[in-house]
């Protein structure tokens, strides 16, 4: 036998071990195999019981405190332009923050890091709890949004070290669930806790939750592995001060000014498009720089960042109109429209496990597609079944589109995070929150803006109910661009990821992603 054709064998089933050739590719498909049947052991189930509560955690911070807006209001003897800010600072902080909490943890130790994240996140709330005044309420929530920004850059991190590969989509579903519980879980628990204790009660409610969450990551996450200072990349304070206000620029053009974009909101974002110029300028000439931008050229983040926001623009869409529509057009009073309006998030929180299930059997890349081709069909026939059938018409497409978006998140969120190198989880996971929540912050203010002019209502409160489902029609014919634009990028990203040849270098790492 030649040395040609040896070495040949070698690469087709591995090196010389012990005793003859060992069949790595085909025991790895095995072992990938069995893992997928074999049931979670009981400390991965509790490292994924922590990693729920932290995400828990997280979304009820937000949906909490919205409910208590007008408690505070008075409590303060506030305007409502003043008690916003309890939600926007909360908002601000994980904005900008999050892509930098992630490549922090990627550096010094995502479990220490997620540890000190619940701890500031349990401890702010106490501070909210007690705050004397608004002001130093506000202050509290920017710090609870610094622990928040860290749990959700550094949950979706931890699933590649605490959980098998085979078993990564059902970990995202789960994810997503717990992430839409307490979406859903904020309103009415706010309620009842103001209504039977107090406001306080809305922050209190979390120090048991975080030190639950405390205790079990502690215990049953994955230490980290330690490197040498030698090995240690820097870190990137210029690029994280250039991010930072970036975001902050463009998240207050989005935000300020409740619905009107006035001088302030377009110097606002001149300022954060200049941001961006001198962030890619800072980055390309970094010698350790937070963001790698040639991580881009990989097909499968660059589709999973564009489609992400794309998507959670479209779902902003209906928090933002459904109300409107609900009372406007349909003519529901304040509690059918909360009633309406709940099941988005528990069809959210019905299917977030199933769709992980589904990604696991079926794969990322095609399921991620599926997800969008639902929420397209939901987005279509939303403006036009109501008009037929009332109320269940209105809530049968809401639930094609939530199905859709919950199956598409567990999808996307398995593809991006699957195949990338340890060492950059902590920071791609921030990218892909920062992605959803850019559309969030840009959904609620442009897609409101769309609902407004479509409607052509100089007060949508006043509008005719022709007028409110006029704006309904053209607000989800937009929506349904966006998706069917989503669904070109994600069909074009799995094109160029099957057609892509990996690097002998990306072999030998194991990782798809540079």
């Amino acid at each position: 036998m030649s040395g040609k054709d040896l070495r040949f064998l070698q690469l087709l089933f591995g090196s010389r071990q012990n005793e003859g050739f060992v069949l790595k590719p085909v025991i790895a498909e095995r072992d990938e195999a069995v893992a997928g049947r074999m049931e979670l052991a009981p400390s991965v189930r509790w490292a994924l019981a922590s990693l729920s509560l932290s995400m828990l955690l997280s979304s009820l911070g937000t949906s909490i405190a919205n409910v208590g807006l007008p408690t505070l209001a008075l409590a303060f003897n506030a305007s409502f332009q003043e008690v916003q800010w309890v939600v926007l600072a909360y908002l601000l902080a994980i904005t900008t923050l999050i892509v930098s909490v992630g490549r922090l943890g990627d550096i010094t130790g995502r479990r220490r890091l997620l540890l000190a994240g619940i701890f500031v996140f349990t401890a702010a709330s106490v501070l909210c709890a007690v705050a004397p005044t608004l002001w130093m309420l506000i202050a509290a929530r920017a710090v609870q949004g610094l622990g928040a920004a860290v749990m959700l850059a550094l949950t979706m991190a931890f699933v590649g070290e605490a959980v098998p590969k085979a078993k990564t989509g059902s970990a995202m579903g789960l994810l997503g669930t717990m992430s839409a519980v307490g979406t859903a879980l904020g309103p009415t628990l706010g309620g009842v806790l103001i209504a039977s204790i107090g406001w306080p009660a809305i922050f209190f409610v979390n120090l048991p939750l975080g030190v639950l969450a405390l205790v079990l990551a502690r215990r049953y996450l994955p230490a980290d592995r330690e490197a040498s200072k030698a090995d240690q990349p820097g870190f990137d304070h210029v690029g994280t001060l250039l991010l930072a206000l970036t975001l902050a620029a463009y998240a207050l053009a989005m935000t300020i000014g409740r619905g009107s974009f006035g001088l302030v909101n377009m110097a606002l974002l001149g300022a954060a498009a200049f941001g961006v110029g001198l962030f890619l300028s800072a980055e390309a000439s970094a010698a350790s720089p937070l963001i790698r931008l040639a991580m881009f050229r990989n097909p499968v983040l660059s589709a999973g960042f564009a489609t992400s926001a794309l998507v959670t623009t479209v779902v902003m869409a209906t928090l933002v109109v459904g109300p409107f529509y609900l009372s406007g057009a349909l003519l529901l009073d304040a509690t059918r429209v909360g009633l309406v309006m709940s099941s988005g998030p528990i069809v959210a929180a019905l299917t977030g496990v199933p769709a992980g299930r589904i990604v696991d059997r079926f794969g990322a890349q095609r399921m991620s597609i599926v997800g969008l081709i639902g929420m397209a069909v939901g987005c279509c026939i939303l403006p036009m079944l109501p008009t037929s059938f009332g109320v269940p018409g209105y809530i049968a497409p809401l639930a094609v589109i939530t199905a859709g978006f919950a199956l598409f998140q567990a999808a996307n969120n398995t593809a991006v995070m699957t195949n990338i190198r340890a060492e950059q989880r902590g920071v791609i996971s921030g990218l892909l929150n920062l992605s959803r929540n850019l559309g969030l912050i840009t959904g609620a203010s442009v897609m409101g803006t769309v609902f407004a002019l479509g409607s052509a209502a100089t007060d949508i409160m006043t509008a005719r109910p022709e007028a409110v489902a006029a704006g309904m029609r053209i607000t989800f014919a937009v929506a349904a661009a966006l998706v069917f634009v989503a669904l070109a990028i994600a069909s074009a990203g799995h094109a160029l990821s099957r057609r892509a040849v990996p690097s002998k270098r990306e072999w030998d790492d194991g990782d798809s992603c540079t």
